[in-house]
Protein backbone atom coordinates (compact mmCIF):
# COMPACT_ATOMS: atom_id res chain seq x y z
CA UNK A 1 0.00 0.00 0.00
CA UNK A 2 1.44 3.21 -1.15
CA UNK A 3 1.85 6.47 1.47
CA UNK A 4 -0.97 7.98 -0.52
CA UNK A 5 -3.31 5.33 -0.54
CA UNK A 6 -3.24 5.19 3.17
CA UNK A 7 -4.28 9.12 3.94
CA UNK A 8 -6.81 8.71 1.06
CA UNK A 9 -8.04 5.54 3.31
CA UNK A 10 -8.04 7.88 6.65
CA UNK A 11 -10.29 10.97 5.06
CA UNK A 12 -13.42 10.92 6.54
CA UNK A 13 -16.99 11.69 5.05
CA UNK A 14 -19.08 11.67 8.14
CA UNK A 15 -18.15 12.90 11.85
CA UNK A 16 -15.41 15.28 10.84
CA UNK A 17 -13.46 17.26 13.25
CA UNK A 18 -15.49 20.50 11.67
CA UNK A 19 -18.67 18.95 11.77
CA UNK A 20 -18.50 17.77 15.41
CA UNK A 21 -17.91 21.53 16.39
CA UNK A 22 -20.42 22.48 14.30
CA UNK A 23 -22.84 19.95 15.87
CA UNK A 24 -21.65 20.97 19.36
CA UNK A 25 -22.74 24.85 18.29
CA UNK A 26 -25.80 23.78 17.56
CA UNK A 27 -27.01 21.85 20.79
CA UNK A 28 -26.62 24.81 22.71
CA UNK A 29 -28.99 27.06 20.18
CA UNK A 30 -31.19 24.57 18.78
CA UNK A 31 -31.76 20.54 19.52
CA UNK A 32 -33.43 18.36 17.94
CA UNK A 33 -31.67 17.91 14.27
CA UNK A 34 -31.26 15.16 12.24
CA UNK A 35 -27.77 13.87 10.99
CA UNK A 36 -27.02 12.33 7.04
CA UNK A 37 -30.83 12.23 6.34
CA UNK A 38 -30.89 10.25 2.93
CA UNK A 39 -34.27 11.72 2.17
CA UNK A 40 -32.90 15.14 1.89
CA UNK A 41 -31.51 16.00 -1.57
CA UNK A 42 -27.08 16.34 -0.96
CA UNK A 43 -28.06 14.38 2.31
CA UNK A 44 -27.42 17.50 4.67
CA UNK A 45 -24.83 17.23 7.61
CA UNK A 46 -27.38 18.64 9.96
CA UNK A 47 -31.32 18.68 9.22
CA UNK A 48 -33.71 19.99 11.11
CA UNK A 49 -36.97 18.84 9.00
CA UNK A 50 -39.74 20.90 10.70
CA UNK A 51 -38.10 23.48 9.67
CA UNK A 52 -37.11 22.84 6.68
CA UNK A 53 -33.26 23.78 7.34
CA UNK A 54 -30.44 21.66 6.23
CA UNK A 55 -26.31 22.80 6.91
CA UNK A 56 -23.80 21.35 4.43
CA UNK A 57 -20.43 21.11 6.57
CA UNK A 58 -17.67 21.45 3.63
CA UNK A 59 -14.32 20.64 3.92
CA UNK A 60 -12.81 23.69 1.65
CA UNK A 61 -9.89 21.63 -0.59
CA UNK A 62 -12.87 18.83 -1.33
CA UNK A 63 -15.32 21.52 -2.15
CA UNK A 64 -13.45 24.00 -3.63
CA UNK A 65 -13.90 26.82 -1.45
CA UNK A 66 -11.50 30.31 -2.46
CA UNK A 67 -9.94 29.97 0.62
CA UNK A 68 -6.00 29.41 1.00
CA UNK A 69 -6.69 25.81 1.72
CA UNK A 70 -9.64 25.23 -0.90
CA UNK A 71 -7.58 27.14 -4.03
CA UNK A 72 -4.69 24.60 -3.69
CA UNK A 73 -4.38 21.89 -6.37
CA UNK A 74 -2.12 18.65 -5.64
CA UNK A 75 1.03 18.33 -7.84
CA UNK A 76 0.51 14.62 -8.60
CA UNK A 77 -2.66 13.56 -11.07
CA UNK A 78 -3.53 17.49 -11.06
CA UNK A 79 -6.05 16.80 -13.77
CA UNK A 80 -8.24 14.33 -11.96
CA UNK A 81 -8.10 16.44 -8.85
CA UNK A 82 -9.18 19.59 -10.63
CA UNK A 83 -12.22 17.40 -12.35
CA UNK A 84 -12.77 15.97 -9.39
CA UNK A 85 -13.27 19.27 -7.11
CA UNK A 86 -15.18 20.38 -10.43
CA UNK A 87 -17.71 17.42 -10.10
CA UNK A 88 -18.26 18.00 -6.40
CA UNK A 89 -18.39 21.36 -6.52
CA UNK A 90 -21.60 21.11 -9.60
CA UNK A 91 -23.19 18.21 -6.91
CA UNK A 92 -23.08 20.81 -4.24
CA UNK A 93 -24.95 23.37 -6.83
CA UNK A 94 -27.78 20.15 -7.80
CA UNK A 95 -28.32 19.61 -4.24
CA UNK A 96 -28.79 23.41 -3.12
CA UNK A 97 -31.37 23.72 -6.25
CA UNK A 98 -33.13 20.52 -5.11
CA UNK A 99 -33.52 21.57 -1.36
CA UNK A 100 -34.54 25.55 -3.01
CA UNK A 101 -37.31 23.73 -5.04
CA UNK A 102 -38.95 21.69 -2.56
CA UNK A 103 -39.02 24.61 0.12
CA UNK A 104 -35.89 24.13 2.34
CA UNK A 105 -33.11 26.49 3.31
CA UNK A 106 -29.83 25.62 3.29
CA UNK A 107 -26.48 27.13 4.57
CA UNK A 108 -22.66 26.34 3.97
CA UNK A 109 -20.23 26.05 6.69
CA UNK A 110 -16.68 25.99 5.70
CA UNK A 111 -13.99 24.42 7.35
CA UNK A 112 -11.70 27.17 7.85
CA UNK A 113 -14.83 29.34 9.29
CA UNK A 114 -14.68 26.92 11.87
CA UNK A 115 -11.61 28.21 13.74
CA UNK A 116 -13.49 31.58 15.25
CA UNK A 117 -15.92 29.38 16.99
CA UNK A 118 -18.24 32.51 18.47
CA UNK A 119 -18.40 33.82 14.45
CA UNK A 120 -19.79 30.48 13.55
CA UNK A 121 -22.03 30.51 16.27
CA UNK A 122 -23.68 34.02 15.87
CA UNK A 123 -24.29 32.72 11.85
CA UNK A 124 -25.75 29.19 13.06
CA UNK A 125 -28.06 31.03 15.42
CA UNK A 126 -29.20 33.35 12.61
CA UNK A 127 -29.78 30.43 10.38
CA UNK A 128 -31.57 28.58 12.41
CA UNK A 129 -33.72 31.14 14.33
CA UNK A 130 -35.51 31.91 10.81
CA UNK A 131 -37.95 29.86 10.13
Amino acid sequence: MTDRSAIMRAVKSADTTPERLVRRLLRGIAPGYRLHRKDIPGRPDVAYVGRKAAIFVHGCFWHGHDCVRGARTPKANREYWIAKIARNRARDAAAQAALAERGWRSLVVWECETRDEAALAERLRAFVGRG
